[in-house]
């Protein structure tokens, strides 16, 4: 985006930032509206830009993903620029109320577009992140809904979009607007953890037992504080791990199972703070190259994250501090060495935690869910 834009959204002109930016741009989906052109105009590959800091907190998936390569000669400016933009794109359709529910035909077609998608996009690990960072600010002690955080699709607000543990996610966002859009009838609670399972299980992992039917936090003002997701590199990674995940109601092996989740993605070290610029396994791609991944086959879901954390013989691949928590804590490393030597009982037991999590905190309708 070499010049600047101007465009009507809403019947409201929308102009970016004064400051000339230049974006590296590539193809997304197919626009419908000149305001989704510009939005997905930002997306070079499928990968969430990651702008934190070595101290910022990151997320579940902790760099889980890369994203687009973004680059300008106002960066903070074109963030705020391009979050704000989408923002308004994805609130200005509809203000969920309680009553809301998913429709079970649209929620079947919307699978199937988001599996297009991630053939065509490579975004796996970004749209699991989406579904992870809704619910995982879920706490088990705060009974009001919403709250208490968790699946609720309150992460489309600007408010905690900005956060720091969700560095990038506009990204995905821009990603899916184009399917919420053309299924009206999808809370983006469970669009969102529906992205999630689906990229999971075109990964090649098992089979997630989902459940739909989510209510959508209504307003800005349901979001919850920012601060309920996990650090990459806490001082001590195992307590922080628990401190975490124990606040949402889960428990030790629950954890584990869920860091197994970075055999998909990479990170960047410009970005997060973690990783180098490039490794053997990231310099081609796909998506922008560079960064640096948990595995050598940094798009396919399997065990090799416990089998290269327990070996750790390749200097390519990442070790975050609380991924090596996970065989130095007595406690997880049982589940650990379980896992790097089983692969059933990983997407055994990694199926049923990402089907708890994802329905942390969420209000259903009706109560007993929507089975597809």
């Amino acid at each position: 985006m070499a010049e600047r834009v101007s465009l009507t959204l809403n019947g409201t002109l929308l102009s970016p930032p004064p400051t000339t930016t230049t974006t590296t741009m590539s193809s997304s989906l197919r626009s419908t509206t000149a305001a989704s052109l510009l939005l997905r105009s930002s997306s070079s590959s499928s990968r969430s830009t990651l702008t934190l800091s070595a101290s910022s907190s990151l997320s579940f998936v902790r760099s889980l993903v890369s994203s687009p390569r973004l680059s300008s000669s106002s960066p903070l400016s074109q963030k705020k620029y391009r979050i704000a933009l989408v923002n308004r794109s994805f609130n200005s359709t509809t203000a969920a109320t309680k009553s809301s529910s998913s429709d079970p035909d649209q929620l079947k077609n919307a699978r199937e577009d988001i599996k297009e998608l991630l053939n065509t996009k490579f975004c796996h690990p970004i749209l699991v992140r989406l579904g992870w960072h809704d619910a995982g600010t879920y706490n088990k002690n705060i009974k009001e809904w919403p709250q208490r955080g968790g699946a609720n699709g309150s992460l489309r607000f600007d408010i905690e979009l900005k956060h720091a543990a969700n560095a990038g996610l506009v990204n995905a966002l821009n990603l899916i607007k184009d399917i919420k859009e053309k299924y009206s009838g999808i809370s983006y609670a469970d669009l969102f953890q529906l992205a999630s399972a689906t990229a999971i299980e075109e990964a090649g992992g098992p089979k997630i037992p989902m459940k739909y039917g989510r209510v959508d936090a209504s307003g800005p003002e349901d979001c919850p504080e920012e601060g309920r997701l996990p650090d990459a590199g806490p001082p001590s990674p195992a307590t922080h791990l628990r401190e975490v995940f124990y606040r949402m109601g889960l428990d030790d092996k629950d954890i584990v199972a869920l860091s197994g989740a970075h055999t998909l993605g990479r990170s960047r070290p410009e970005r997060s703070g973690w990783g180098k610029p490039e490794t053997k396994y990231t310099k081609e791609g796909p998506g922008a190259p560079g960064g640096q991944s948990w595995t050598p086959e940094w798009l396919k879901f399997d065990n090799s994250y416990f089998k290269e954390i327990k070996e750790k013989r390749d200097e390519d691949l990442l070790v975050l501090p609380t991924d090596a928590a996970i065989f130095e804590d007595s406690s997880f490393k049982v589940y650990a060495e379980k896992y790097a030597a089983d692969q059933d009982a990983f997407f055994k037991d990694y199926a049923v935690a990402h089907a708890k999590l994802s329905n942390l905190g969420a209000e259903f309708n009706p109560p007993e869910g929507i089975v597809i």
